[in-house]
């Protein structure tokens, strides 16, 4: 059985796209985390390896036009994934002719659209973020007696640091910092504890994400990502720090928040209705290539005789970061 994998990033948050509805039989749970495991894999894998896989499928629920799995670079499963769910809106819209539609993740249906460009020729879509929360249950957070955590002291990880926890559906720390905090070591350092599988605080891991405010609803995101380790972008991340930034550090509401991160930019919309909160996250989708090859050699880990087929998406992402400095 031949299987092909689309190279795809938002915010150069890299994935490979397969969509199981093309393959003569979908891929079983143990194929899945081998598949990506093997794919994945920065030094041996295809194209230099990604941060994950994004499995599309058709879903069974009605009005949606596709459900999306995400299977991280370990092999463990997120929840959902904001910049890849604007990548798999982009294959699905050019798919089915769609340009607004809805794509089913592990909690909700979620609303896509295209977008207008961020700049020429790279192409853009927006995405719902959701449902939000900030219990401790949600979060799979152990804290003494708290069931929210919101801009608290943490002595165990930080003596200087303020933390806020939320879950977007995915579970985030988040931390404002200076611009020498942001680059230094302590990131590395407290999400590495916080995702080594023994601490009491989140013993199944967290993303941790520093924040640093640029300007009035314009601020730079870091993360490390649960099951992946340092990213160039991690869109829940993202937009988890632009509710943060409107609720704790004078960020506003329906207004457009300009997100920068190590891999480009996005755009960020913060609402707040009477049940709660949701955001939008609008950025990049672009193709970077495409493979063909047995599902005998993925499971393998066997490319050699793989071609890769570039994209010519690329040059023009990479001028409109050029751009940003």
């Amino acid at each position: 059985m031949d299987v092909t994998l689309i190279k795809v990033h938002g915010s150069e948050n890299d994935f490979f796209i397969l969509d199981q509805t093309k393959l003569a039989h979908r891929l079983s749970e143990a194929e899945l985390k081998q598949a990506t495991q093997q794919v994945t894999d920065r030094k041996s894998g295809l194209a230099g390896g990604a941060d994950g896989v994004l499995y599309v499928d058709d879903s069974s629920h009605p009005q949606v036009s596709g459900k999306m799995r995400v299977i991280n670079a370990d092999g463990s499963e997120a929840s959902m994934c904001g910049n890849g769910i604007r990548t798999v809106a982009r294959y699905l819209s050019e798919q089915k002719q769609q340009t607004d539609f809805k794509i089913e993740t592990m909690y909700a249906d979620l609303n896509v659209k295209q977008a207008a460009d961020l700049a020429p020729e790279v192409k853009t879509f927006q995405a719902e973020i959701s449902p939000v929360s900030f219990q401790a249950t949600d979060l799979g957070m152990h804290v003494a007696d708290l069931t929210e955590l919101h801009h608290v002291k943490l002595p165990a990880l930080s003596k200087s640091l303020f933390f806020t926890a939320v879950a977007v559906p995915n579970p985030h720390l988040i931390s404002f910092v200076d611009h020498a905090t942001l680059l230094g070591p302590e990131l590395g350092r407290i999400a590495g504890y916080l995702n080594d599988g023994q601490n009491p605080y989140f013993p199944d891991g967290v993303n941790v994400s520093f924040v640093e405010v640029l300007g009035q609803n314009h601020i730079f995101v870091r993360t490390f990502e649960r099951g992946v380790g340092f990213t160039n972008a991690c869109g829940t991340g993202m937009s988890a720090a632009s509710l943060i930034y409107v609720l704790e550090q004078g960020g506003d509401f329906e207004q457009l928040i300009t997100v920068r991160n190590p891999g480009g930019m996005v755009k960020t919309l913060v609402h707040q209705t009477d049940t709660g909160y949701w955001m939008e996250l609008i950025g990049n989708a672009t193709f970077v290539g495409t493979a063909t090859l047995s599902l005998d050699d993925l499971l393998a880990g066997n490319f050699s005789q793989t071609k890769f087929k570039v994209s010519d998406e690329q040059p023009a992402y990479q001028a409109f970061v050029n751009n940003l400095k």
